[in-house]
C-alpha cells in the first residue's frame, strides 16, 4: 500500500474539474501517518464534518504561506484542495502467466527492479525521491523501459499514472507510449503520447501501425491516469483524472493474440533531435482508493531546532457550506440561482427609502419618486407571497398620476444586454385596482418602451412601441381577467415576435407578438413615467437578457407560495445543492417522502438539509472522492441480505483489545410525541418497554411531513426500533492493510454493512452484522488501522409477506416506513 496524496495548487475546490493535482505523497510523514474521520458515531447522530491531519517535511521551506521561493508559491494559503488516496499495490501469487493486474511497482525504492523490468535501455529509467519512474528522452536514442514476458492481458488489466509528460524541446518527432507486447513483434496494444501533436492516442498495432486510433487532446487533469483492460471480449482504453473514476475512449473487440499470448509490457520513447527531457511514470498496477476530498484550514510553520514540519488539518465539503450567508426566502434563491441581470426583491424593512439590487452584478438601487403631491410608499409594510416569509412595499398613490414609484437607471451593461438579447422579465402584485402599470423599461430616448400593466377589466397586458410611438401598442393576455383580486400573483414574460406569458405558474399565452427592442435601461416599478401608479404591493422583480429561461421562470410560482411543498426529499436536497453551487446529488436509494414548505429564508443551506435529512430517518454527508452531497434513503438499509455485504471478518482478525458489546439505554426510546408544521401532535408508545424500563422519551420531534399520517409513521418506526435495543458492536477496529480482502475493507462507507463471525464464546451471537454509521482511520507505512463506528443491522429490517427471515412474529414484522 502506498499512500497517495495531492495537493490543488491554486484551483478552487468549488470547480474541481479545473484542478490540476500535485503529488505531495513524499513529504508526508507516514511514521505519524495521516488522521482521517468521516461520519457519525451513531445511527441517531448527524454526520459530522469530514476531517485529516497529517504532518509534511517542510525542510526546503516549501510549505511556508508566503515563501517565493516555493515551487507552490502563491498558492500555500488556506482553503487549498487536497485529496488523499490509498493506493493498493498488487501482490503476485500464483503461478505464471500471472494475470497482468498483479504487475505492479510505486518506483518509491530508490532502485529499477532489474527483475520485474528486464529491459532498461541505456540505463534510461530511473526511480525519483518522488516515487516516479523518470525515462529520459536524449536526441537520437530509441528508448525500452520493459517487463519480463510472463503475464497475460485477457481478464486483467494494466495501469498506470501518467505523471509528467515529454516537451517536443526542438525537435521534430517526440513521443513516448506505453504498450502490451504480444509475442509477434509490431502487435501491441495501448496509449501512445506524441509532444509535437499534444495528441494522447489509443491505439492496437499490428505491424506497429494502427490505422484507427482514437485521438485525444491531452490533458492533464482528464488523463492523468491511463490504463487498457480486457473484459469478456472487448479491450478497453480508459482514462481518470484520479484513478478511481474511470471513463472509457475506446472499445475494440478483443485480438486473438490477448486470449493465447503471455505478454510483456513496454514503456518506449523515441526523440529525433532537439534538447533531452523525460517522461515520468507512477503507481503502476496500483489500484486507487479515495479516503478524503476537502481543504486545507491552514499551513501552520513548526521548527524543531532547524528541523520545519507543517501539519496541517484539513475539512469536507461541509466546511465551505457552514460558512456560507444564511439563504434567503426560497423564492429568492430561486430567482438568484438563474442569474439574473437584475433583481429588486423589494423586501428592505419598513425605513428604507430605496429598494436595492440582489442580483451580484452591482446595480443601482431604486430610488423612490414624488409625482405631483401625496400617496405614500412604504417599504417592508405588507407581507410577500404566502410562502416567503418576506416583506414587500405598500404603493398608494392619490391618483393615478399622483404619488410615489419607484425608478433606477439599470447602466450601460444593462443597457447592451437587453439591446443584444431579446429578454424575459418576471414579477409579483397583488392589487384591487384595474388600469394600472407594473413596470415599464425604456430607452432614453422613448424610441423602445415595453410596459407590463392591468386592464380595465384586470387582466394582464403587454404595452410596447420600438418606433419612438407616444401610444404605445396594447396587446390584453387571453385567459387573465379578473387579477385584481387582491392575491398574489406571479407573471413572467418573453419579449420576442412569438413571445409567452404565464400568470400563476401556467402558460396562458404562447404568442404575443413584440417587436424587438434595443437601449432599454430605465426601469421604473409601481408605474410608467408618473402615470397609472400602482395601488398595492409589488415584489421579486427580475429581468433576464435571454428568452429561453422564460418557460423555467414558471416554476417560481410554486417557490413562492407554497414552497415547493409535496416535492420529495432528493429533490429538495438536490434544490438546496443547486442554492450553494453544487452542480450535482449522489441520491442512493429510493423511498422518499414529500417534504413541507421550507420557503421562508433565515437559516444556512446545511441546517435546511439537515431538516429534511431528520424528517426522512436519512443519511446525509460529502462525498469522499469527489466536490458533491451525498443523501442516502432510509430504504437503502432495509434488510440486507449476505450478497450485499462489504466484507467478513472473523472476530480473531479484529485489533481485540478496542472491541466491546454494548446493552445499554443510549438509544432505547419507548415513546415519542412528533408533529409537522400546520398538523396534528401524536403520540406513539411501546407499552411493554414502558413496563420493563420506564418511560424513555428523546423529546418531541418535529419534522416536515405533508400529511398526520407520515407523521405517524416516523414517530412508529423510531420507537419499533428503540423499545428494547438488542446488545451491538458499536466500535469494530481492523489492521486492514494485513487483510487478504483489503480493496473490500476500503470499499465499505456510511450505510455499508459487513460480518464478524466466529465471535468469543462469552458473545450473545455467533456472528453478528454491523452497519457502518463512520470511522476514524490511520494510514502509516504498512498499516491502515480503520476504527469502524457502526449499529447493529437488524434495527433496520422491516416485514417481508411470508419470508422465512424477515416475517416472524413480534421479531421481523416492523412495519417499512
Amino acid at each position: 500500500m502506498a499512500l497517495l496524496a495531492e495537493m490543488g495548487w491554486g484551483g478552487l475546490i468549488q470547480a474541481p474539474a479545473t484542478i490540476t493535482w500535485t503529488d505531495i505523497s513524499t513529504y508526508v510523514d507516514t511514521v505519524t501517518g495521516v488522521t482521517i474521520t468521516r461520519g457519525a458515531s451513531d445511527e441517531l447522530s448527524e454526520t459530522q464534518p469530514g476531517t485529516a491531519s497529517l504532518r509534511l517535511d517542510n525542510q526546503d521551506g516549501r510549505f511556508t504561506p508566503g515563501n517565493s521561493a516555493s515551487p507552490y508559491y502563491p498558492y500555500v494559503r488556506r482553503n487549498a484542495p487536497i485529496r488523499i488516496s490509498a493506493a493498493v499495490m498488487p501482490t503476485v501469487s500464483g503461478s505464471a502467466p500471472y494475470p497482468l493486474a498483479m504487475l505492479g511497482d510505486a518506483f518509491d525504492d530508490g532502485r529499477v527492479n532489474s527483475t520485474l523490468w528486464v529491459t532498461n535501455t541505456g540505463g534510461a529509467g530511473v526511480e525519483t525521491s518522488e516515487a516516479r519512474l523518470r525515462i529520459t528522452l536524449a536526441p537520437g536514442v530509441d528508448t525500452n523501459f520493459t517487463s519480463s514476458r510472463q503475464w497475460k492481458l485477457q481478464g486483467s488489466k494494466l495501469t498506470a499514472k501518467l505523471a509528467a509528460v515529454p516537451a517536443l524541446n526542438g525537435s521534430s518527432n517526440c513521443a513516448a507510449s506505453m504498450w502490451v507486447l504480444a509475442v509477434t513483434s509490431g502487435t501491441r496494444i495501448g496509449w501512445r503520447y506524441d509532444a509535437g501533436t499534444g495528441v494522447l492516442a489509443a491505439m492496437s498495432q499490428v505491424g506497429s501501425t494502427d490505422a484507427t486510433p482514437t485521438n485525444l487532446t491531452y490533458s492533464a487533469i482528464d488523463h492523468a491516469w491511463v490504463r487498457v483492460r480486457e473484459s469478456s471480449g472487448t479491450v478497453y482504453w480508459e482514462t481518470s483524472g484520479d484513478g478511481y473514476a474511470w471513463t472509457t475512449r475506446r472499445t475494440l473487440a478483443t485480438p486473438a493474440w490477448v486470449t493465447t499470448d503471455t505478454v510483456a509490457v513496454d514503456f518506449p520513447t523515441t526523440r529525433t533531435g532537439g534538447t533531452s527531457g523525460y517522461i515520468e511514470w507512477a503507481l503502476v498496477g496500483a489500484e486507487i482508493r479515495p479516503r478524503f476530498y476537502g481543504v486545507v484550514n491552514e499551513f501552520p510553520v513548526d521548527w524543531e531546532g532547524l528541523s520545519s514540519h507543517v501539519t496541517i488539518s484539513c475539512t469536507d465539503l461541509f466546511k465551505r457550506l457552514n460558512r456560507l450567508p444564511t439563504l434567503r426566502s426560497m423564492l429568492t434563491e430561486e430567482i438568484a440561482n438563474f442569474l439574473p441581470d437584475a433583481y429588486y426583491p423589494l423586501t428592505e424593512p419598513d425605513d428604507s427609502t430605496s429598494a436595492g439590487d440582489v442580483s451580484g452584478n452591482g446595480l443601482p438601487s431604486m430610488a423612490i419618486t414624488q409625482i405631483s403631491t401625496g400617496g405614500t410608499l412604504t417599504m417592508g409594510t405588507d407581507t410577500g407571497p404566502d410562502a416567503t416569509g418576506d416583506s414587500t412595499p405598500t404603493f398608494t398613490p392619490s391618483t393615478a398620476t399622483a404619488g410615489l414609484y419607484l425608478a433606477v437607471d439599470l447602466g450601460a451593461a444593462v443597457q447592451q444586454a437587453l439591446t443584444n438579447n431579446e429578454f424575459s422579465v418576471e414579477g409579483w402584485f397583488k392589487t384591487t385596482t384595474t388600469g394600472r402599470a407594473i413596470l415599464g423599461l425604456y430607452s432614453a430616448d422613448l424610441q423602445c418602451v415595453q410596459v407590463v400593466s392591468l386592464s380595465a377589466s384586470g387582466a394582464l397586458q403587454i404595452e410596447w412601441t420600438a418606433s419612438g410611438s407616444s401610444t404605445l401598442t396594447v396587446t390584453t393576455v387571453d385567459g387573465t381577467s379578473g387579477l385584481a383580486d387582491g392575491k398574489w400573483h406571479h407573471f413572467q414574460w418573453t419579449q420576442s415576435l412569438s413571445g409567452s406569458v404565464s400568470v400563476d405558474g401556467v402558460g396562458v399565452d404562447a404568442s404575443v407578438p413584440v417587436t424587438d427592442g434595443f437601449d432599454q435601461r430605465f426601469l421604473h416599478i409601481g408605474g410608467y413615467r408618473g402615470t397609472r401608479l400602482w395601488s398595492g404591493s409589488l415584489a421579486h422583480v427580475a429581468l433576464y437578457a435571454r428568452p429561453s429561461i422564460g418557460s423555467v421562470l414558471t416554476t417560481h410560482y410554486a417557490s413562492g407560495m407554497t414552497g415547493n411543498a409535496g416535492e420529495d426529499a432528493d429533490t429538495r436536497i438536490a434544490r438546496f445543492c443547486e442554492y450553494v453551487g453544487l452542480v450535482d446529488l449522489i441520491v442512493q436509494g429510493s423511498t422518499f417522502d414529500p417534504i413541507a414548505s421550507q420557503g421562508p429564508g433565515g437559516t444556512g443551506a446545511v441546517a435546511r438539509m439537515r431538516e429534511v435529512e431528520s424528517t426522512e430517518s436519512a443519511k446525509l454527508f460529502a462525498a469522499r472522492d469527489q466536490y458533491l452531497m451525498t443523501f442516502q434513503s432510509r430504504d437503502l438499509r432495509y434488510n440486507p441480505s449476505p450478497a450485499g455485504e462489504s466484507f467478513t471478518i472473523a472476530y480473531a482478525d479484529l485489533e481485540t483489545k478496542s472491541v466491546g458489546l454494548a446493552d445499554d439505554d443510549q438509544k432505547l426510546t419507548n415513546s415519542l410525541e412528533a408533529s409537522r408544521p400546520g398538523g396534528a401532535t401524536q403520540k406513539v408508545t411501546a407499552p411493554a418497554s414502558i413496563l420493563a424500563f420506564g418511560v424513555y422519551d428523546p423529546g418531541a420531534l418535529s419534522i416536515l411531513k405533508t400529511s398526520d399520517n407520515s407523521v405517524l409513521d416516523a414517530a412508529y418506526w423510531r420507537v419499533s426500533r428503540y423499545a428494547n435495543p438488542g446488545p451491538e458492536l458499536r466500535e469494530v477496529p481492523i489492521e486492514a492493510y494485513t487483510m487478504s480482502n483489503y480493496l473490500a475493507i476500503l470499499a465499505a462507507d456510511i450505510s455499508s454493512y459487513f460480518s464478524v463471525t466466529s465471535m468469543p464464546s462469552q458473545a450473545p451471537f455467533s456472528s453478528v452484522r454491523v452497519t457502518v454509521e463512520g470511522y476514524t482511520e490511520t494510514i502509516k507505512e504498512r498499516s491502515h488501522l480503520i476504527q469502524f463506528h457502526t449499529s447493529t443491522t437488524n434495527g433496520d429490517s422491516v416485514w417481508v409477506l411470508d419470508d422465512t427471515t424477515y416475517s416472524v412474529l413480534d421479531s421481523t414484522t416492523r412495519l417499512a416506513y
